[in-house]
């Protein structure tokens, strides 16, 4: 949340000026930023994937804390999220490109495939019963499909703000601007799924908070549809820290397209359960009828 300003090396007092200082930011970098194209991004983005991913890569970010983004990927992608420094929080929600009505349902993914706590090999359902995402890696296991994000009020109440952009912004508020920039609204700004701050709940049905599980937990989720991806770092509901405290998550995104024949033959996260299997055909079932029309 900090902004650095310098002076610039040219002077910007005319439109020459302006245009040769542009041009001088050319290839400079920022430790939070989109790289384009993704092969550009440093080598941190791509340590520990496989020479063939590093060769299909379609997106590499660092998104800073108290910020959003969002992209449009294809079906058989693999994204990695990387909880760098162990103080990210992201929210995740996912439409269906082309049909946007149709969005990740938390409810569901965690009722159907009889779990409440999502980790590798978690099913990530829409309200159309159909299988959007997998979660086929994680090293972090404390994450939270339970308690939602950030609101306005709430954040106002308990930091003195939380549009957008202020100090401690709420995760739906990021959400929603990230939504608006992929052609959807406020009401269409569903309840999100929690990586990297995890919960628990008691026997009396209490919720407690579980924290982090440190720095470099990764997880990685494979599209089974074209879908747009939200993303917001922000605080957790339930962090009982007085400051709006964190740390920035990395995002790097490679077409892995055989990686959902692997999943589906059993060989990447283990053979299915009926759920997940119903849900992963209820979505081949509907490409193929697409894809004959």
């Amino acid at each position: 949340m900090t902004h650095t300003t310098e002076t610039p090396a040219t002077a910007t007092s005319t439109t020459s000026g302006a245009r040769a200082h542009a041009r001088e930011q050319h290839g400079r970098t920022a430790d939070t930023m989109r790289h384009v194209p993704a092969a550009s991004a440093p080598a941190r983005y791509t340590a520990g994937l496989p020479e063939a991913a590093k060769e299909r890569l379609s997106w590499a970010e660092s998104v800073a804390f108290g910020r959003y983004t969002a992209l449009p990927l294809a079906r058989g992608t693999r994204i990695r999220l990387t909880d760098t420094d162990g103080d990210a929080c992201v929210q995740v929600l996912l439409y269906r490109s082309g049909a946007l009505h149709e969005r990740l349902n938390v409810a569901d993914t965690v009722k159907v495939p009889w779990q409440a706590y999502p980790t590798a090999g978690h099913p990530l359902l829409s309200d159309a019963g159909r299988l959007m995402a997998t979660i086929v890696a994680d090293t972090s296991a404390r994450h939270d499909a339970l308690t939602g994000t950030t609101t306005l009020a709430g954040n106002t109440a308990r930091y003195g703000a939380g549009t957008a952009h202020s100090s401690s912004p709420a995760g739906r508020e990021l959400l929603t601007l990230a939504a608006l920039k992929q052609g959807l609204g406020a009401r269409d700004v569903a309840p999100s799924l929690s990586l990297f701050k995890g919960i628990g709940v008691d026997p009396d049905g209490s919720i407690r908070f579980a924290g982090t599980a440190g720095a470099g937990a990764a997880v990685d989720i494979l599209l089974h549809m074209d879908a747009v991806v939200l993303l917001a770092n922000t605080a957790h509901p339930l962090d009982p820290r007085p400051d709006f405290s964190g740390t920035a998550v990395d995002v790097v995104a490679w077409h892995a397209s055989d990686d959902l024949g692997l999943l589906a033959e059993g060989l990447l996260t283990g053979p299915l359960s009926p759920e997940h299997r119903q849900a992963l055909n209820n979505t081949d079932h509907d490409l193929m009828a697409r894809n004959a029309r």
